[in-house]
């Protein structure tokens, strides 16, 4: 029986035509056709989603819109589109079109193979195929921070940020609960606390174009990954049931995860957009 496949896209303030033209070349190459491909909307304005709902009519799969007022985080944004989601598979590839939709299909088939519970995109591996450069500043803050994070966590990659993973269900239900961090964080965090609790990370070699559009700041989310990269090793220890960490962690108030939050903040007059 063949796996479905849902796609996640978390979009701030995008660039409609740009990522139009991305999510048409998610349903096209990605192998199994997505069953859906999802957008989170952040800081929606009502101009940018009537122009995105074309997709739902134009798109050869099933495209839906999930926008909201505040901008809640890369993480949360793609918390809330898996929760969504009823697929085998979940998988989420960043708005700018960084990753093409062709490598997005390695790093889904890495999954639907069975090769990996988790599959990240690397833009640092030394089989990726880089196009177009980040600025120095970009590229020397990235390397140093995956170098670091390569060294204090217990699963070693090449890259922790690239815009493009996928998961199977099972291991979305197993991890869910301890997903806290909602910006750019979320990523390391997903690897580390996934990789903790024993399923199998698998990095895939993608190519990377990088968007000299970003609206990244360089030294403001450098900051954040540090902070989070320490944070995401102590959790992931302490799932793994380190001694030291078990006993910090008791000392401490654990984290509101992403999900608790979801419920928390959500009203009963709240309904979904499908």
């Amino acid at each position: 029986m063949t796996r479905t496949v849902g796609l996640v896209v978390p979009a701030y303030r995008p660039d409609v035509e740009t990522l139009s033209a991305y999510v048409g070349a998610l349903a096209a190459q990605i192998t199994p056709a997505p069953t859906v491909i999802r957008i989170e909307l952040d800081d929606a304005t009502d101009e940018t989603v009537a122009a995105l709902e074309t997709l739902s009519t134009s798109a050869p799969v099933s495209v839906t819109i999930n926008a909201v007022d505040d901008r809640r985080g890369k993480g949360a944004a793609i918390t809330a589109g898996f929760e969504a989601l009823e697929t085998d598979v979940r998988a989420f590839a960043d708005a700018d079109g960084s990753t093409p939709a062709s490598s997005v299909g390695d790093v889904v088939e890495a999954v639907l193979e069975g090769r990996a519970n988790l599959a990240v995109g690397s833009r640092r591996h030394p089989a990726a195929t880089v196009e177009s450069h980040q600025s120095f500043a970009r590229k020397r803050l990235g390397d140093v921070f995956a170098w670091t994070a390569s060294r204090l966590l217990e699963v070693s990659l090449y890259d922790y940020q690239c815009g493009a993973k996928a998961i199977d269900g099972e291991t979305w239900e197993g991890v869910r609960t301890h997903l806290c961090e909602p910006g750019f964080a979320w990523d390391i965090e997903l690897v580390a606390l996934t990789h903790a609790l024993g399923y199998r990370v698998l990095e895939v070699p993608v190519t990377w174009e990088d968007d000299p559009q970003s609206t990244v700041s360089p030294v403001g989310t450098s900051i954040e990954l540090g902070l989070s990269l320490c944070r995401s090793r102590h959790r992931a220890k302490h799932l793994r049931g380190d001694r030291v960490h078990t006993a910090i962690a008791n000392r401490r108030s654990q984290p509101v995860s992403l999900l608790e939050r979801f419920v928390r903040d959500r009203s009963p007059s709240d309904t979904t957009d499908e």
